[in-house]
């Protein structure tokens, strides 16, 4: 079963900026990643590195996650990166490339068993192993993975405008495939930061398809996200008069129950209580 705790809206900031990094820990987004590869050029890469580990190191990011994505281990700066990474020790590190359960088992043999690591999905090579990838994730700890759309059109050769058509495969199966295994997945990014109207189409399409939030590449594009993937008020309140519902003593061992006139299944109730524990948890943070 997929976290409970809410990753809305996931922003990319290049680790070598230190100035939005900092303002990044006054923001409302629910993860920052802190990026050393597509946002870095290759004469930042050490100055990004560096940049990283100080801004882990020196924490003072309250409830966001701290994931720092490091360069592919087939580069000249991966190895340095996760092991830089790892002993900075942020909430998890995220892999790029993920084409094959091999590239899973590497990383994990570079990184501590207790540092979470997480997977980009973004190479059609990737898209012919979910299965294997989502067992290979499972094994080796990998709690999310992330979707690099921008890396799968380019691989594809496809046209990547607001509403994906010839992604929606990609995205289907990526994230059934997840689901299968108990992963958290996010979405991929929006790149026209101008573009609110798209942006809010794109995110209400990730949240209809079931993803649990979506990265960004601007502070400007977290409101939409967050309200996109934040629990429906009439959606919680339905799901709280299930549980209460399947709570009642007559309920007891009951697969089926009629809740308010509508048949419920014993199923429901799980989705129900993940439901209410990610809104408790929008509530605490918001509140905090």
């Amino acid at each position: 079963m997929t976290s409970a705790r809410p990753r809305r809206s996931a922003l990319y900031l290049p680790a070598s900026n230190a100035r939005a990094v900092e303002k990044a820990r006054a923001l409302a987004c629910d993860v920052v990643i802190l990026d050393l590869e597509d946002a870095v050029a290759p004469d930042a890469k050490d100055e990004a590195r560096a940049g990283a580990v100080a801004a882990a190191r020196a924490a003072g990011f309250g409830p966001r996650e701290l994931v720092i994505r490091v360069n592919g281990l087939d580069t000249p700066w991966g190895e340095a990166d996760l092991a830089a990474a790892t002993e900075a020790r942020p909430d998890a590190v995220l892999i790029p490339k993920v084409s094959s359960p091999d590239d899973i088992a590497a990383a994990r043999a570079r990184a501590p068993s207790d540092i979470p690591l997480w997977a980009m999905i973004e190479t059609c090579a990737a898209m012919f192993r979910l299965e294997a990838l989502g067992a290979a994730s499972r094994h080796a700890g990998v709690a999310a993975w992330v979707i690099g759309s921008n890396d799968l059109a380019k691989e594809m050769r496809c046209a990547l405008d607001a509403e994906r058509a010839p992604l929606a495969t990609a995205l289907s199966l990526s994230l059934m495939a997840a689901r299968a295994h108990g992963l958290t997945i996010l979405d991929g990014v929006y790149n026209d930061i101008a573009d609110a109207d798209g942006l809010a189409r794109q995110c209400a399409q990730g949240a209809a398809l079931g993803f649990d939030g979506k990265t960004l590449i601007h502070p400007s594009q977290v409101d939409a996200a967050n309200a996109a993937f934040s629990p429906d008020a009439d959606a919680v309140a339905w799901a709280r008069t299930v549980v209460t519902a399947f709570d009642a003593p007559e309920a007891v061992g009951r697969g089926v129950i009629k809740v308010e006139g509508r048949m419920v299944e014993r199923l429901h109730l799980e989705q129900a209580r993940r439901l209410i524990a990610v809104a408790d948890a929008i509530e605490a943070r918001t509140a905090g």
